[in-house]
């Protein structure tokens, strides 16, 4: 009778769904989770092993942006130019290349006084490009490989939620004991394998839902417009540049370009910003976009400002991605997305919080993998031998 109950019934089939889908995803999501463990501090381990070299500030002016552009120009002739970081202090001026197909992604890094090339810099090799790699798309092509993070993605968080039902007993003493290690000296291996997997399990859950849902809004553009919406979002979510409000860009002779006057007139409108990251225009229809930093380490507080190529008169955007101060909280909260998946949101205790619940996540496939192998497989093996002495008796 008490089989046919439907609370048993439901646990039942939520068991058989967690199984199967956990088979299915169970690799993807421990390469997705320890990678993710390895890129928690990258940054950090990145400006330690920097082979970029500091140069000694001076008064005199940098070189401006057309200049930086030309003479990095001449490092890779014919490619694409993302943009051109300047970051001031004892920071060389970085000019950063980069084409999606077939990809091209590397830095040329000028002393900001002189133009000298300072260094050239392959983001698509290393260590950690290996391992962004892994996380985002399983070094498969991208096509393939991204299609299957998103979905394995997605699976998990649906595994997660059914761990939380499945782990959660309605005896308050049997909670009790689920809610901590109890192993004595006698305690087997598949009991410890059973605790670890739906005692850490439970307890990583809570936290990973928060990292993988980050994960979901950036994988997913629509489930990002409808989480958005969702909280109240008004604005396109999209970026886009926009049009010079003084028409298209003319070249006046004997004069120089408004661009050239740009770090100048950026430097003193934002005295405390901690970079510039400049962006060429598409054409001459298109305003030059400006990305402000103004916090080290995180990104959702930047300033996304559009400058007119005629005069430097700035535009509004009306998308989420303007001025920082004037965005709602639905923007807010949308821009904190990124540093709150790397936890980059709360600092270095944050980051260290991202290492250990992905590490935690990346034990969960294989401690699951062993619970059903433990049960299903092995016990195969004493059915076989079973057989056979009866049949040899026979």
């Amino acid at each position: 009778m008490d089989k046919n109950k439907p609370g048993k019934k439901f646990r039942k089939y939520i068991r058989t769904l967690h199984l199967y889908l956990g088979l299915a995803t169970g690799l993807v999501v421990f390469i997705v989770s320890i990678t993710g463990c390895l890129w928690a501090f990258q940054e950090e381990i990145t400006a330690l092993t920097s082979k970029v070299p500091e140069v000694v500030p001076q008064t005199n002016p940098e070189i401006d942006p057309l200049e930086a552009k030309n003479i990095a120009q001449s490092v890779f002739p014919g490619k694409y130019i993302h943009g051109t970081l300047y970051g001031g202090g004892k920071k060389p001026i970085e000019v950063i290349f980069y084409e999606e197909k077939p990809e091209f992604y590397q830095s040329v890094f000028l002393h900001p006084w002189t133009g000298e090339i300072l260094h050239t810099e392959d983001h698509l090799s290393g260590f950690f490009h290996f391992v962004l790699d892994g996380h985002m798309h399983l070094w498969l092509p991208k096509e393939i490989g991204s299609e299957i993070v998103a979905w394995s993605t997605f699976i998990f968080f649906l595994m997660l939620v059914s761990g939380i039902i499945l782990w959660w007993p309605k005896n308050k003493k049997v909670r009790k004991q689920r809610t901590w290690f109890q192993w004595k000296p006698t305690t087997r291996w598949k009991r410890k394998n059973y605790d670890l997997h739906q005692i850490v399990g439970f307890y990583a859950s809570f936290i990973a839902v928060i990292f993988i849902f980050t994960g979901l809004v950036m994988t997913f553009e629509t489930f990002a417009k409808v989480f958005y919406k969702g909280i109240g979002g008004e604005k396109e979510v999209v970026f886009a540049v926009p049009e010079n409000t003084n028409g298209s860009f003319k070249n006046v002779p004997g004069k120089d370009e408004p661009i050239r006057e740009l770090m100048p007139f950026l430097k003193e409108k934002f005295p405390g910003a901690k970079d510039f990251e400049i962006h060429y225009p598409h054409d001459e229809n298109h305003s030059i976009y400006v990305e402000v930093s103004n916090s080290d380490g995180i990104y959702y507080d930047s300033d996304y400002r559009f400058y007119d190529q005629n005069d430097l008169t700035e535009i509004p955007s009306k998308t989420i991605y303007g001025v920082y101060e004037e965005a709602g909280v639905a923007e807010k909260i949308l821009r904190m997305n990124y540093d709150i998946h790397v936890g980059a949101i709360a600092g270095l205790p944050g980051k260290t919080l991202a290492f250990l619940i992905s590490l935690l996540c990346s034990s969960l496939p294989v401690t699951g993998f062993l619970l059903w192998y433990g049960r299903k497989v092995k016990t195969k093996a004493p059915q076989r031998q079973e057989k056979q002495v009866l049949a040899t008796s026979n």
